[in-house]
C-alpha cells in the first residue's frame, strides 16, 4: 500500500544492469481426471449430482465436493452475495462457462475483518480462475479490506485468467487516512519460507474501483517469478499495477530480507488509462488532492521487465521507486511502452523525497513517452528524482507539447551519498518539442536551463542525442 506522495512530485527514471529476467516456463498441467466436472447454476440444487442437468446451486459446495481436483464450472446467472474460498486446493478449475456470464455479485455482503476475497485463494497449487465477472464488495470500515480476487499464503501455479472485478471497492470518505484500502486482484505472499510462484494474471479487466491507499492488481510481498500479461485496466482511483517489496507484508526478522519483495517478474502487454486519485479521500493532503496515482509502480521490488505496455491519461505514466526508506528498488527494465497523456508525468524514477530508499540498475530504453503533463503545471516528460544511481535512459523518444512550458527532461538535486547519485546515463534519446532547440526547457540538479545545447553542457548527458522542433 502506497505511501502519501508530497503534492510537490519529483518523478523519473531508467536503468538496469544485470542479468535479463527469467520468464518463467508455464504451469504444468491439471492432474485431475477429466470427468471430475461438476456444474453449478444459480437456480440449482446442493442437494443435485452436479451435473449439467442437474447442477447445484452453491459454488463453495460444489469446490467442496472435488477434494481431489477437477472443474467447477459456473452456468450463468447472477450468484448474489456468494464468496468462493480456494483453501489446500490442488489440480482445480473454477470457471464459467461462457466468460463474463457468471456473475458472482457480492452486493451487500460485509467483508470480513481485515483482508478478504469474494474468490480467495491459500495454500493451493495447480488452480486457474477463469471468466468470473467479480462485483459488488464493497465496505465503509477501516478495518475491512475488500478484495476481487486474493491469493495469500503459499500457493504454486496460479493462474487468473479472463476474470472481470469492477465497482468494488472501500467506501470510507475520511480525509488524508492511508486506513482507507481494496484490491481489485491482490497477491500477498506471507509466508517467509515459501513463496508464492509460478503467477499468472492474464486478460483480466479491472475497473471502476474505490482503492483508498491501495491497488487495483498488486503483487506484494514474497511473489517469485509471476507475469501480469495482457490486462485492460482503466477508471481506478489509485494505482493501477505495482510490485511492492519491504512492506509488513513479512514481520519481525523477517521484513528486510530478500523474500520480502516481489521478484523476477514481468509486466507486459497491458492496457492502462484513466488511473486517477482526485476524489480519493485517502490522497487529500494540506488542503488539495495529491493527485499521484500511477498507471505502474515498482516499489521495492527487483528484477522486474516492464515492457510493451500503454499508460494513457494517468496521473503518472510509469513510476519506479522506494518508499521505504530501508529498502531499494533495482533490477528494473522498461521497455517498448507508450506513455500519453500523463496529467503530471510520463516516467519518474527514484524517491519522491530526500528520506526514501535508492533506486538503481534500472534501463529504460526504446519507449515513448508524449503529451504528458496535461495539468500545464511545468512538470516535465521525464523526472529523476532522489538516490537514483546506475540508471541508464537510452533510446527513447521525449515529446513534449506545451508551448507555455515545454519541459522535457528534470533531474533534481543530489541527496545522500556520491555513490547514490553516480552512474546516470542518459544518451542516443530523441527530444521533439513545440518550441526550437534553442528554447527547449530542461532542469539539471535544481538548475532550469533554457536550449538543448545548454543542457548538455550543464549536464554532460545526451551526447548523441537529437532535439528538434515538431
Amino acid at each position: 500500500m502506497r505511501t502519501l506522495l508530497a503534492t510537490a512530485l519529483v518523478l523519473l527514471g531508467t536503468t538496469l544492469t544485470g542479468p535479463a529476467l527469467a520468464t518463467p516456463g508455464a504451469p504444468p498441467p491439471l492432474r485431475h481426471d477429466a470427468r471430475q466436472i461438476l456444474y453449478v447454476s444459480p437456480t440449482g440444487d446442493d442437494a443435485a449430482s452436479g451435473t449439467r442437468s442437474s447442477p447445484l446451486r452453491t459454488p463453495q459446495v460444489a469446490v467442496d465436493r472435488l477434494a481431489d481436483g477437477g472443474t467447477v464450472y459456473l452456468l450463468p446467472g447472477v450468484y448474489h452475495q456468494e464468496r468462493v474460498l480456494l483453501r489446500d486446493r490442488h489440480d482445480l478449475t473454477l470457471a464459467a462457462t461462457r466468460p463474463g456470464a457468471a456473475v458472482l455479485d457480492a452486493t451487500g455482503l460485509t467483508p470480513r475483518l481485515s483482508d478478504s476475497g469474494v474468490v480467495q485463494i491459500s495454500g493451493s497449487s495447480r488452480v486457474v480462475v477463469r471468466g468470473l465477472d467479480i462485483r459488488g464488495y464493497r465496505t465503509s470500515s477501516l478495518r475491512r479490506v475488500p478484495i476481487g480476487i486474493y491469493v495469500t499464503g503459499h500457493d504454486r501455479h496460479v493462474t487468473l485468467r479472463h476474470n472481470h472485478v469492477h465497482r468494488l471497492g472501500n467506501d470510507n470518505g475520511t480525509l488524508g487516512s492511508f486506513d482507507i484500502n481494496a484490491h481489485g486482484i491482490a497477491v500477498y505472499g506471507r509466508d517467509p519460507r515459501h513463496p508464492i510462484s509460478d503467477l499468472r494474471i492474464v486478460g483480466n479487466e479491472v475497473d471502476h474501483l474505490h482503492l483508498g491507499a491501495s491497488e487495483s492488481v498488486v503483487v506484494n510481498g514474497n511473489v517469485d517469478h509471476w507475469r501480469i500479461v495482457g490486462n485492460h485496466i482503466h477508471d481506478d482511483d489509485n494505482i493501477g499495477i505495482d510490485a511492492i517489496g519491504w512492506e509488513p507484508t513479512l514481520t519481525g526478522r523477517h521484513r528486510y530480507t530478500a523474500a520480502n519483495r516481489a521478484r523476477h517478474g514481468v509486466i507486459a502487454h497491458n492496457r492502462i488509462s484513466r488511473i486517477i486519485s482526485e476524489g480519493n479521500p485517502a490522497y487529500w493532503e494540506d488542503g488539495s488532492w495529491c493527485n499521484c496515482a500511477d498507471g505502474i509502480y515498482v516499489d521495492g521490488g527487483k528484477h522486474i521487465q516492464v515492457r510493451k505496455n500503454t499508460v494513457t491519461r494517468s496521473d503518472i505514466g510509469i513510476e519506479v521507486g522506494a518508499e521505504n526508506h530501508r529498502g531499494h528498488t533495482n533490477a528494473v527494465a522498461i521497455s517498448g511502452n507508450h506513455v500519453s497523456g500523463s496529467r503530471y508525468v510520463g516516467l519518474a524514477l527514484g524517491g519522491y523525497n530526500p528520506r526514501r530508499g535508492d533506486v538503481y540498475d534500472v534501463r529504460v530504453a526504446h519507449n515513448r513517452f508524449r503529451n504528458d503533463n496535461t495539468d500545464n503545471d511545468g512538470s516535465p516528460e521525464l523526472l529523476l528524482q532522489f538516490k537514483v544511481h546506475r540508471t541508464t535512459v537510452v533510446h527513447n523518444t521525449v515529446e513534449a507539447t506545451h508551448r507555455r512550458r515545454p519541459l522535457l527532461l528534470q533531474r533534481v538535486r543530489e541527496v545522500g551519498t556520491p555513490a547514490q547519485n553516480r552512474r546516470v546515463r542518459i544518451d542516443h534519446n530523441h527530444y521533439l518539442s513545440p518550441v526550437r532547440p534553442g528554447r527547449a526547457q530542461f532542469v539539471w540538479l535544481g538548475h532550469e536551463l533554457t536550449g538543448f545545447a545548454a543542457y548538455r553542457a550543464a549536464s554532460g548527458r545526451d551526447a548523441h542525442s537529437t532535439c528538434r522542433r515538431r
